[in-house]
């Protein structure tokens, strides 16, 4: 065997123009397939990175009619929605998947929000308890957490983003300050932003929209039992579900929405459209639909790739056959002094598989090579699969042994007289 090897790469570098010019339709097939399956991976992961999140692993679970997330608002029949207590609330962290859970309120406001002769529009309203901040992964910049004291004694202090605090109070210091909303005061407790950094990619003006858009206006956290002062009617919770990984998100979500939905009483139909019922955001299945519509993409491109494999393989077996013709008195020789026809067969193949090998391994590097010329130029992302590149590199040699055999069988099968004659 190792002789072999010796004396393929031997052939090769005595004829290394035609050797070349014989492993580019390998190299190039290998280099478009590693590019390609480089720049899909990347692509999945900065579809998942931007859809879930640095490791946020959350699960919103809000109340939907007919699929669609729906607002709570004054007058609206939700007697049979439950009222989440301790107790539920307890059940719902001790699950399989779950890591933590908290519950929200949360209304926009396009005005009565204000701080002296100073307004905002758009805001958000969130109340919640006293574990929404840490499940978020918020940081308090300024000033004070909410204390269990703020919902004992139902006080009115609220805790705003950076932008609300741009927007109200225009550099001023907010801590300790008051502000108005709805002509009720809350004292600012403190700031808060994002503790990850976490950066979406942004490729487009509808992807900033997606990501930054409807968070740029800012919002104001206040605890949940201030919210019945501002809002007069009964507003059942939203949930937020903290998953123990990424991959737990689904299941997670799953597990709680069905859970609040055991609770859920009404004389209609359960499968009618119209029935209110809670509802998990399917952040990973939106994740899985992208990235399947991207893998379909990738295998079309693949098997397009994949053709010019096959062209290198029919250029390998021609070489081939012209090195067995050039080579016949070699293999007549070979014979005359005994060589049995797997020795011929076992060195004109392993020729071939080192030929391709070669080319394989040539072609990964340019496969790398080219995945980050087009990540520079296109701005795409690229993830360097090795279970591709080990693929690629054993898919070569397999090429050279399947169209190296036909050459193969031809040399070991010559008649040593005849080779001997051979001119």
């Amino acid at each position: 065997m190792f002789e072999n090897i010796r004396l393929s790469f031997q052939g090769i570098f005595g004829h290394k123009m035609r050797s070349f010019l014989t492993m580019l339709g390998i190299i190039i097939g290998i280099a478009a397939i590693i590019a390609i399956v480089s720049t899909i991976k990347g692509t999945n992961d900065q579809i998942k990175n931007n859809l879930v999140g640095a490791g946020d692993n959350l699960v919103d679970v809000k109340l939907s009619m007919g699929g669609y997330d729906i607002t709570p608002y004054d007058g609206m029949n939700l007697d049979n929605i439950p009222v989440i207590d301790g107790n539920m609330l307890e059940t719902m962290k001790d699950m399989k998947d779950v890591a933590n859970v908290c519950i929200y309120h949360e209304n926009e406001m396009y005005e009565g929000i204000s701080y002296r002769d100073r307004s905002a529009e758009g805001l958000r309203i969130i109340g919640t308890d006293n574990s929404y901040l840490d499940i978020n992964n918020y940081l308090i910049t300024a000033g004070r957490k909410f204390v269990q004291d703020d919902f004992n004694k139902r006080r009115n202090v609220c805790i705003i983003d950076r932008n609300a605090a741009d927007s109200l109070f225009e550099g001023e210091e907010p801590v300790n300050q008051t502000i108005e909303i709805k002509g009720i005061p809350f004292i600012v407790a403190g700031v808060i932003d994002k503790s990850d950094d976490f950066e979406p990619v942004i490729n487009s003006p509808e992807e900033w929209y997606t990501y930054y858009g409807e968070s740029n206006s800012g919002f104001i956290v206040i605890p949940e039992t201030a919210w019945p002062e501002l809002f007069s009617y009964d507003q059942p919770f939203q949930v937020i579900v903290k998953a123990t990984s990424t991959e737990t998100m689904s299941s997670a979500g799953k597990e709680v929405e069905e859970y609040l939905n055991s609770f859920i009483t009404s004389s209609e139909n359960q499968n009618d459209e119209n029935q209110i019922k809670y509802k998990r955001e399917n952040t990973l299945e939106k994740v899985k639909a992208l990235q399947e519509l991207s893998n379909t993409t990738s295998q079309q491109l693949i098997w397009i790739a994949s053709i010019s494999l096959i062209v290198g393989g029919i250029g390998v077996m021609n070489i081939m056959l012209v090195s067995v013709t050039e080579r016949t008195r070699e293999i007549g020789l070979k014979k005359a002094l005994g060589a049995r026809k797997r020795a011929i067969l076992g060195q004109f193949l392993t020729e071939a598989a080192v030929l391709t090998s070669l080319g394989g391994i040539l072609g990964v590097g340019a496969g790398i090579g080219l995945a980050y010329f087009i990540s520079n130029v296109a701005s795409v992302p690229v993830a360097i699969s090795i279970p591709a590149i080990v693929v690629s590199v054993v898919f070569s040699m397999l090429i050279g042994i399947i169209f190296g055999l036909l050459p193969s069988v031809k040399a070991s099968n010559l008649n040593p007289i005849d080779a001997l004659r051979y001119e």
